[in-house]
């Protein structure tokens, strides 16, 4: 099964990110990848970009409400996502565990809805 790891982090650490005394966190970031990959369990994923260069997409009574910035403000941002490939729900909580994010931020594991896309992938 596959399942959505949705990073959420302090926004000091996506602001860091280019920071070279950042080095340690992006070594650990490096680090946790490699192990993914090696495990063979990542599909997807990306970083994003600050919360300040969201743009939010409403549709009301047939018009485009656009709205600068994210969704809801929180005290983490969306600092990216990964999809990974899993047998259960524990093993991608196990994975949640041993990311970076985890020590400051939160990670949200969701299940991929493979029905629901199989369905919309049809003709």
């Amino acid at each position: 099964m596959r399942y959505m790891m949705i990073v959420y982090e302090p926004p000091a650490d996506i602001d860091n990110r280019g920071d070279p005394a950042g080095e340690p966190y992006l070594a650990a970031w490096r680090a946790y990848h490699k192990v993914l990959v090696e495990a063979g369990v990542y599909v997807d994923g990306a970083p994003l970009k600050q919360a300040a260069t969201a743009t939010t997409v409403r549709l009301r009574e047939g018009r485009r409400l656009v709205q600068d910035g994210p969704f809801a403000e929180a005290k983490e941002e969306l600092g990216g996502f990964f999809i990974l490939d899993l047998p259960s729900l524990d093993a991608a909580l196990d994975w949640a565990a041993r990311c970076p994010a985890a020590a400051a931020g939160a990670l949200e594991i969701r299940p991929v809805d493979s029905d629901y896309l199989e369905a919309v992938d049809r003709p």
